[in-house]
């Protein structure tokens, strides 16, 4: 009876420790706050995409978040969906975040994190820019007065 206790109390010792949990993502997230827990959800699926595909995780770098915060404030403001003035959001990022290859991706009207992230993976261009060959990333995701969500997501290569 004692060995068959041990073994189960070894078993589930050995179950707890592996699960997987949030430190799968170890490394992605900074120590800042400066995101939303629906944001860093579909940050999580996207990274999970990528990790699915045998690609390392992309992890979050503040100053893209600037970057992504003004442009989806610029959409919400204009009511639709662009990718206007994205030159100027590289330029910016590769000469205060040295990145080397910009993407970005932008999107309106879903309404979870799931549904977003495969209306990108389901969009060649978009899953593209998912798949790149990108080293950190960020977005933003934010209601419009009327409730309409908008969605921008920046990649950098560093």
């Amino acid at each position: 009876m004692r060995r068959i206790q041990s073994i189960f109390i070894l078993s589930i010792i050995l179950l707890l420790t592996s699960c997987s949990s949030d430190t799968d993502n170890e490394g992605v997230f900074d120590d800042s706050s400066n995101y939303s827990s629906y944001e860093k959800e579909i940050i999580q699926l996207l990274n999970n995409h990528r990790n699915s595909k045998g690609l390392s995780s992309l992890k979050v770098l503040d100053i893209i978040k600037t970057q992504t915060d003004e442009h989806t404030d610029y959409m919400i403001s204009a009511g639709q969906i662009s990718h206007d003035n994205f030159s100027d959001r590289s330029s910016y990022l590769q000469k205060n975040a040295q990145a080397k290859g910009t993407a970005e991706n932008v999107a309106s009207g879903y309404t979870t994190a799931q549904s977003v992230v495969n209306g990108w993976i389901n969009s060649d261009g978009h899953r593209k820019n998912i798949e790149g060959n990108y080293t950190h990333f960020h977005l933003t995701a934010k209601q419009s007065p009327n409730n309409k969500w908008y969605y921008t997501n920046i990649f950098i290569r560093q």
